[in-house]
């Protein structure tokens, strides 16, 4: 008989769910029988209901967490254990609605040239560049840049989604001299011991962290900072929101007007992309 868990693999791999995914819906069902001692099939629900108690009134965890947990626990007794409704009481805490703290231009500047790595420096570039999630920027490869029409693939994105994203010609100029320099092979930012894999999602987010302490920067944000800044100075450049969406990769338009919120005193636009690395002034090497 498959077990539980694999019966729940299974379904998430016919659904093409990320492996980020599998590991955090996978380990919300492990915490919530561990808590029990039983098997997830064996639980009642007015236990799961008495569990997300827990998880917010001893746990302390914050709405983002239980939403992932409740996630996790819905998809597998709706999608593997089939039951006809998962209509339970369960109230989580509401998650707070907070701007982030924008990076500047400058600020921008500084992190990047704080960089001392040229690859690593390159990679701070292209994702502030283009906007990219941390696992599309480390998954980029050398042929993922069509240098004639002036564009970037990005592979199966957030929600197993392909998209194109403009390249500005700022931002080729330097990947091509970054490419005549290491002549990556099949990954543009390949792991230093072993060329076949990829960067790390890991080693980017530490690199950048490294860059900015070393800029005296405090303001709260990983990489991700990069794809806000990106996101909210083409708005700024009056890049109309449509275009905003499509570049970002966003399946939902509201997912993209929170950054027209960011940006005060916001003006629809319709001036195309801009060349942010243009106006940064900041080389790779």
């Amino acid at each position: 008989m498959i077990s539980l868990r694999q019966q729940m693999i299974d379904a998430m791999q016919q659904r093409g769910f990320s492996p980020r995914t599998h590991q955090s819906y996978l380990a919300a069902v492990s915490a919530l029988a561990k808590y029990f001692h039983t098997p997830p099939d064996q639980l009642q629900q007015i236990q799961i209901q008495d569990y997300f108690v827990y998880l917010v009134k001893e746990r302390h965890l914050s709405a983002a967490s239980c939403k992932l947990y409740l996630n996790g626990i819905r998809f597998l007794y709706l999608q593997v254990l089939q039951w006809p409704e998962f209509d339970l009481l369960i109230q989580v805490p509401k998650r707070p609605q907070k701007i982030p703290e924008l990076l500047t231009r400058q600020e921008v500047t500084q992190i990047i040239q704080a960089c001392h790595n040229p690859k690593h420096r390159m990679l701070l570039l292209t994702c502030y560049g283009c906007g990219l999630r941390v696992s599309e920027l480390v998954a980029l490869k050398v042929r993922h840049v069509d240098g004639e029409r002036k564009l970037l693939r990005v592979e199966q994105g957030k929600g197993a989604k392909d998209r194109t994203v403009m390249l500005s010609a700022a931002l080729l100029s330097q990947l091509r001299h970054y490419w005549q320099q290491y002549h990556p092979q099949i990954w543009l930012f390949p792991n230093s011991n072993t060329p076949r894999l990829h960067l790390s999602i890991t080693s980017a987010q530490k690199l950048f962290k490294k860059a900015k302490d070393n800029t005296g920067i405090r303001k709260v944000g990983g990489i991700h900072s990069l794809r806000h800044a990106y996101a909210t100075h083409q708005l700024e450049g009056r890049l109309p929101v449509y275009t905003l969406q499509q570049q970002l990769g966003h399946s939902d338009i509201h997912s993209t007007m929170h950054y027209v919120h960011w940006v005060a005193q916001h003006q629809t636009g319709t001036l195309p992309v801009i060349d942010l690395v243009e106006q940064l002034g900041v080389r790779y090497e």
